[in-house]
Order: C-alpha cells, then structure tokens, then sequence
C-alpha cells in the first residue's frame, strides 16, 4: 500500500479557488486533472499545485452538475506519473484509499473498505466508504488495492459516522468520452438532457437540444471579482508586484512566498481588521533566551509590526483597521512586512540558531 501512495504523491493535486480549497488528480490517458464541480463551480480558472510543480493557474475546461465532475487543463510544462481509471467493479468489504487534502492540509491518505459497491442518491450509484473524507477531500481519488481508481470522492453525510461517497469510475469515463469530441473547449453538461454544450450548441441562453434555461453564470463564470476590503488588499498586492489571482486561497485570505517567508493575509469581517502574519522560522532547543531578548529588542524599535511566538514558532505581523487602510498606507505597511519578513527570516537563522521551516511534501 506504501507503493501506492507514494505514487499518488504525483498525481494527486490541491486546487484552490476564491472560495475554499479542494483535490484534483491527473489522468495521464485523456491528459486532464478530474475533480468535483462544487470545488471549482464560480471559477474560470483555479490555482492548482503538486508535488512537482509550484502554484499556478489553469483553465476550467468542463463543469457538469449532474455528475459532480470538472476537468481542468494540464499545462503544457508538467509531466506526471500515469494511473488509470478501474474497470473492474467493486464489492461490498473491498479494501480501498481515499486520497486527498482535507483542511487544506498537504496529501492525506486514509484506508478502509467498501461499506456498500452501489448506494442509490439522487438516481446516482455511488459507492460508500468508512475511510475518513473531511472537506477538501473532494475531488481526490478513491484507489483499489491494485492502484487503480474506482471513484471521486464526492461527499459526505453531515453528522454521520464515516458515511462517505465517491462517484464510481465509469461516470468519470463516460464523462470523459462525452467531452472527448470537443476536447479543450469550454463545455458544460446540461441538468436536463444530459448533452454537452459549448458556446456554439448554446442557443441565447437556452440549450440547444432541449430548450432548458441555462445560467450562463454556471456555463461561463465571470472572472472572479473581490468586493468592499478585498478591494483594497489585492490593490496592494499587485501594487507590490505580486501575483494577485496566484495570492488567493479563499474567502478574504491570501497567502505569498516572499523570499524564505510566507505571509498569510487575512481580513475578519466581524472585527473588522486586516491582519498579516509572516511565518518566519521556529524556536531552537537551545539559547532560547537570546533570540526572546533580541525580539523584545527590535519590538521595541519596530513601528506598525510585532514579534510574537506561537508554540515554537516565530511570527511578524501587522494589523490594521479596515477604514484605515488606504492604497498608500498599504503600499507602505504591507512592503515593510515583506521586506522585514525575509530579513529577520535570515537573521534569527544564521545567527541566533533558529530552526528553517519545513516545506510540506505532498
């Protein structure tokens, strides 16, 4: 089973969008990224990253509400290892792994059995699960004993005691088939007779075959737009030079690498505050004392940023409040917490001994 997951740890993708975070994976065959249309439904293109390749955005090929599925499109730069789709049907007591990211959390892998093959919802025949499927495992694969994919993990029961359900691997085929004739073409299964339509089989805004309304929203989504603060804060990121639709990884929360730090943006609308926090390194074991005296030091002499130490880590963070904050005030508060982030990053390293953070390996 070890073999298998190290496999996925190539294949398996997170997917992030303005809305949340979910799972994708690669099929190497038919040259997409499958995942669960509610991770991507409002997004025309999503972030997506792996074990071999950094974040990047990528195109939302195909939305299909009946089943739950979407393909992205796989940038012409990254290669992977190759799984296929499993044609052998499933039994009830099968041993199998949900593979995913849960929380936003970086591959997870959790084993169990099949609890029913086929479970009737909704005219559709999932197969449940007793392995753990939390939020942001949707999407990922649902893999056999031999490797192959049997499903999507799609859903679970609210409250329920590991009900979880995956889409079986031959709704994904057949989806696949469907779209294969307009393969790279924006398209979109209608919820009514099931046909694939593009911009070209959409009469107005009506399907061409059955004369269903479609929201043209769902077909096509518009570019996503921040509102009120959101505004503000990714006016001072592309002010500042970073990329502002690679920044975003959910509602009011934006994340940026800035030389060996990271700086996690956060606006809380209930208090109203806009809070970065960079995340420099951890706490040695020894001559704690000295790196606590230095902090208390440069607090002291600091303006607009704060040391502090959560667990064994150590952090620089700014806050402001909402109506404070103003494209220059910004420009000028969020530039020192890059440039400072880096700087002390170094410091407390090199000279006080503290601990560089890892990089979490998919």
């Amino acid at each position: 089973m070890s073999d298998i997951t190290d496999l996925y740890k190539d294949i398996v993708i997170q997917i992030a969008t303005p809305y949340g975070t979910g799972t994708g994976f690669y099929l190497k065959k038919d040259n997409v990224f499958v995942t669960n249309n509610h991770v991507v439904k409002g997004s025309s293109e999503v972030i997506i990253s792996g074990k071999s390749f950094s974040k990047m955005l990528t195109e939302v090929l195909f939305n299909d509400p009946i089943y739950d599925l979407a393909f992205l499109k796989v940038p012409d730069n990254i290669t992977l290892a190759e799984v296929d789709l499993s044609s052998v049907p499933l039994n009830d007591g099968d041993q199998i792994t949900a593979i995913g990211h849960p929380y936003g959390l970086k591959y997870t892998s959790t084993r169990g059995i099949v609890s029913k093959a086929s479970r009737l919802y909704n005219d559709i025949n999932y197969v449940q699960v007793d392995a753990a499927i939390n939020p942001g495992n949707s999407g990922g694969p649902l893999v056999n004993g031999n490797g192959e994919i049997v499903g999507v993990n799609t859903f679970i029961i609210a409250d329920g005691n590991n009900l979880g359900f995956s889409l079986p691997a031959n709704y994904v085929r057949d989806a696949i088939n469907d779209y294969k004739a307009i393969f790279g073409k924006k398209a979109f299964r209608c919820n009514s007779c099931k046909n694939i339509l593009t911009e070209e089989t959409l009469d107005d805004k009506y399907c061409s075959f059955c004369g269903s309304k479609i929201e043209i929203t769902d077909f096509k989504p518009k570019p996503y737009v921040p509102s009120g603060v959101g505004i503000k804060v990714e006016e001072i990121i592309e002010k500042l030079g970073k990329n502002v639709s690679l920044s975003r990884i959910g509602p009011d929360l934006w994340e940026i690498e800035n030389g060996s730090a990271i700086v996690k943006i956060t606006y809380w609308q209930n208090s109203r505050f806009v809070i970065g926090d960079a995340h420099l390194c951890n706490l040695p074991k020894m001559n704690i004392l000295e790196i606590y005296e230095y902090l208390l030091r440069e607090n002291y002499d600091l303006e607009g940023l704060v040391f502090s130490v959560n667990n064994q880590e150590v952090l620089l963070s700014m806050l402001v409040y909402d109506e404070d904050l103003s494209l220059e005030t910004g420009v000028e508060i969020f530039s020192k917490l890059f440039d400072k982030a880096d700087y002390y990053d170094t410091i407390l390293i090199d000279k006080y001994g503290a601990v560089p953070h890892l990089k979490e390996d998919f």
